[in-house]
């Protein structure tokens, strides 16, 4: 990184978007082939609203349609694209993403789904107005975390929870199904909140994530400073919405940074993210440092510190069954394009049924 290219990025027209001395340097080459830097902000049916130096332009994005349905075009790219005039315009090379948001997609195929790219943090939507969902809590985290963007839990419609000691009481609940995450209690409606989010988000770019209902595009209006983004009422009987905002959008706060808004989210499948999982329940990853087998499964094994936790009550049995649960779901996905993992399932799978008919057969001798 150079003084000089330091010094352009910060009048670079593009740096409210987030273009630095980094991506200068990086765009090099693509300057010298006469093509203009740009950030996608909205992708529509195979083309895309680019942000340049000369305004928002349309691109198609023909040339960059990878195999890989998890590196498309997407909201929050840094993309090389004709310049203005073209007719039509391309975007004609990606710049490399430096965090991707990935979810695993609802079809059968084990494809991933990329929902956000270059972003700083997740933002994780999840109302006081419903029954808290911690599972579904931990779900996201973990794709918050493996994305590498920093994860922040914001409870929104916290003015329909006005006793204190009850709102105490689920800021702690989340807390716990959240270590080293922020948890913010907001109300968009009363702006209760709503500063510290935006100091929090400020400089960075963010992705508004959660379930349709969850009052994302309330939230994005409170932060946006303005009604930029159109809300619908939930439903009163299960607190869920319909889908307000159909595209991921890509918007300028008036505090510092961008937000990308994304549609309510009904599937959270996990894609690849066993680290991310490890993050989300750290306590269990630091117990199990310290059972007596490297390859300990905290199931039944003798000297399993989990299982000891489990029994002093210092570990609740619901981290662990959801511990259990996404690692589980997250080997099945990297098990479909995997062949290894595969084969460690199967032996596993194996050593269980061999370990059942031996117990069966202790039973059956016992018994004669």
């Amino acid at each position: 990184m150079t003084l000089s290219s330091a010094r352009s990025a910060l009048s670079h027209p593009l740096s409210p978007y987030g273009w630095d001395a980094a991506r200068e340097d990086e765009f090099v080459p693509y300057a010298e082939r006469g093509l203009v830097p740009g950030r996608v902000v909205r992708v529509d049916r195979g083309q895309c609203d680019v942000v340049t130096a000369a305004g928002t332009v349309r691109a198609d994005t023909e040339f960059v349609v990878p195999r890989d349905p998890a590196k498309v075009v997407c909201t929050g790219d840094w993309a090389a694209v004709d310049p203005d005039g073209g007719d039509p315009g391309y975007v004609r090379a990606l710049l490399e993403r430096r965090t991707a948001f990935l979810r695993n997609t609802s079809s059968k195929r084990s494809e991933g789904q990329i929902l956000a790219a270059n972003v700083d943090h997740a933002v994780i939507a999840v109302s006081l107005a419903v029954e808290l969902d911690l599972g579904r809590i931990e779900r996201f985290l973990a794709l918050a975390w493996e994305s590498g963007a920093q994860p922040v839990v914001v409870l929104t419609k916290a003015d329909l929870v006005p006793d204190p000691v009850t709102r105490g009481h689920l800021v702690a609940d989340v807390e716990s199904a959240s270590p080293g995450v922020q948890v913010l209690p907001v109300s968009a409606t009363e702006g209760d909140g709503t500063e510290v989010l935006a100091a929090v988000v400020a400089g960075g770019t963010s992705v508004l994530l959660g379930q349709s209902g969850a009052g994302k595009s309330t939230l994005a209006n409170a932060l946006l400073g303005a009604d930029v983004m159109t809300v619908q009422a939930a439903r009163d009987v299960d607190g869920k919405g319909r889908h307000t905002t159909t595209t991921r959008n890509l918007l300028v706060l008036p505090g510092g940074g961008v937000l990308i808004d994304t549609p309510g989210l009904r599937g959270v499948g996990l894609w690849d993210a066993e680290s991310g999982v490890g993050q989300v329940f750290a306590e269990i990853e630091e117990l199990a440092a310290d059972c007596r087998f490297q390859d300990c499964a905290h199931e039944a094994e003798p000297g399993c510190a989990v299982l000891a936790a489990l029994d002093d009550g210092t570990l609740s049995d619901r981290r662990l069954h959801s511990y259990r649960k996404l690692l589980r779901e997250n080997r099945r996905i990297v098990a479909k394009t995997d062949a290894r993992m595969r084969g460690e399932i199967r032996r596993e799978w194996r050593v269980k049924q061999a370990q059942g008919r031996a117990a069966m057969e202790a039973k059956r001798g016992r018994r004669h």
